[in-house]
């Protein structure tokens, strides 16, 4: 792995695999969406502004030739891009089919084009929906319940026809629910956080829901080790910590740290579907 390229390198875990990468003096190429202020997104907060071994490309997934400029000269490609807000798939599904499912289409095929050496598919443990057995492995059952698992579920299973039709040397890693520094206010941890900060009042939905919760820098090191391991080509690879904890646990442990009582308080917005609502993410 000497020449790179990352897609979905401005979002939260994106950045934290590129920062990694250069630190491993790797050749680090990022396909960035492209927007009239040149933002590269969480890229700003890990990334020296002037860095020899990265080069920014901008373009979308949804344009193959874009993808195929940005896969051009590489060995290695890590497909984080996608669309990934839960609540907005419910308000736009169709966005979510062309992104995600058209987009990775077009890794793929540039992946072959250019005889890439290996590829690492990002999935999401949502795929799962709600657990039927503990743990969540690879063999759980697949249940989509939100237009957004549906998306990066059926983009799991082209990028795996092509390992079973093409030869493509590509591995699906299923990361859990990943926190860290630099994540989306609109993410648990970080809305509790920011609402806590301000008041001792949370306004959150469900609070009873487990998740399985891994740092982002151990989410980091399976993507990196996933991408060097032959005997994982063709399979799907869970990333989590193996253990659950509820989102009032979290609200505890951060009014703990923050030394304040914290109140919630039932915000009907941030309520999922009733049979959307996966009420435990344990891995």
């Amino acid at each position: 792995m000497h020449n790179v390229l990352v897609t979905g390198a401005t979002g939260f875990i994106g950045s934290h695999l590129v920062k990694t990468l250069l630190k491993e003096n790797k050749s680090v190429r990022v396909l960035c969406h492209y927007n009239s202020r040149s933002d590269v997104g969480n890229l700003k907060y890990f990334v020296p502004d002037v860095n020899n071994n990265l080069e920014i490309m901008w373009g979308d997934l949804r344009d193959s030739d874009s993808v195929k400029k940005a896969i051009k000269g590489v060995d290695t490609v890590f497909h984080l891009g996608a669309l990934i807000a839960i609540p907005y798939s419910y308000i736009n599904p169709s966005e979510y089919i062309y992104t995600n499912i058209v987009g990775t289409t077009n890794v793929l095929n540039a992946c072959m084009e250019y005889n890439v050496e290996r590829l690492v598919h990002t999935s999401t443990s949502e795929v799962y929906g709600t657990a039927i057995c503990k743990p969540i492995d690879e063999n759980h059952p697949n249940q989509a319940q939100s237009p957004y698992a549906a998306s990066k579920l059926s983009a799991d299973k082209v990028a795996l026809s092509y390992f079973m039709s093409f030869n493509l040397p590509v591995t699906v890693i299923r990361p859990f629910n990943c926190f860290g520094p630099g994540q989306s206010a609109r993410a648990i941890i970080p809305t509790i956080i920011t609402q806590a900060i301000r008041s001792n009042k949370i306004l959150l939905g469900n609070i009873d829901v487990t998740r399985d919760w891994t740092y982002v820098e151990d989410t980091v090191n399976g993507f990196i080790r996933i991408s060097k391991a032959d005997s994982v080509l063709g399979e799907i690879i869970n990333v989590g910590t193996g253990r659950e904890v509820s989102i009032k646990d979290v609200i505890k442990i951060i009014g703990k740290l923050l030394d304040k009582e914290l109140i919630v308080v039932c915000d009907e917005k941030r309520i999922r579907p009733s049979k959307s609502e996966d009420p435990s993410g344990s891995a």
